[in-house]
């Protein structure tokens, strides 16, 4: 058994979204290191080029694509961006994300809100996988991974909506590995903790720490590094028989605000 096959992504094409910064543009380049040519997708072109540069410098391929997930145009230029400069897809990390922090008091957010979170966390991942899955199928290698949250399976107050919709995106991947899988194509979840970014940046106090850490077996919190050594697991031909799972990176613990 020759290991470094096992996580060899060379002639592989992976297509991120919310690729432009801090877990996104970790899972770029982890992908780019292990030999595949990363399509970089970001709403921010400008943060999606410099994922690019870096991948670049560091003797990667990569191509920057400005995308807004809400846009089903957008999508289809993603994919076809992707066809057009590297001829496949075989890798997609729906990474991009909306919601969370604790900022959502029911009787504070309406309807349209509640629609907009559910579009980008549900509804572009369920429609960038329809895309991608020809591809997949035709090249005969096919991995999907989106990135959940813990709020998927924990209990909070003003996190209804992202958390609900992180667990419909955890239960979309176990479904939709059955009408995947004899194509081929694998899709599973991973579901980060308390992850050091700069979104968690935002919101995280002193105190908040010292009791997320209270509740974790490995004392620290979640570095980049660590959610993009998963995806690189579900993406890379270690995992060919793993399928509709959701892994929890997360430390060993429960992380709360």
């Amino acid at each position: 058994m020759d290991i470094k096959k096992l996580y060899d992504l060379s002639g592989k094409v992976a297509v991120v979204t919310g690729g432009g910064d801090g877990i996104g543009r970790g899972v770029c380049r982890t992908l780019a290191h292990a030999g595949a040519s990363v399509v970089v997708s970001d709403l921010d072109l400008v943060k999606a080029q410099e994922t690019s540069r870096l991948i670049r410098q560091e003797g990667g391929r990569a191509i920057p694509v400005v995308c807004n997930v809400l846009d089903s145009e957008n999508l289809g230029n993603l994919v076809n961006t992707a066809v057009r400069g590297y001829g496949t897809v075989n890798i997609l990390v729906n990474n991009a994300g909306l919601g969370g922090g604790g900022r959502e008091n029911p009787f504070k957010i309406d309807r349209q809100y509640v629609e907009r979170i559910y579009a980008v966390n549900v509804f572009a991942p369920w429609e960038l996988s329809k895309l991608v899955a020809p591809y997949m199928e035709q090249s005969g290698y096919g991995s999907i991974i989106n990135i959940t949250s813990m709020s998927s399976v924990n209990a909070d107050p003003n996190m209804s909506i992202y958390g609900s919709s992180k667990a419909a995106l955890n239960h979309l991947a176990a479904n939709l590995a059955h009408d995947l899988g004899p194509m081929g194509i694998r899709i599973n979840n991973v579901a980060p903790g308390a992850t050091r970014t700069k979104a968690l940046a935002s919101v995280l106090t002193p105190e908040i720490e010292k009791k997320m850490l209270a509740n974790t077996p490995i004392r620290r919190l979640g570095e980049v590094d660590d959610i993009a050594g998963a995806v690189l697991f579900f993406a890379a031909p270690v995992s060919e028989w793993v399928s509709g799972q959701t892994l929890m990176v997360n430390g060993g613990g429960v992380q709360t605000l």
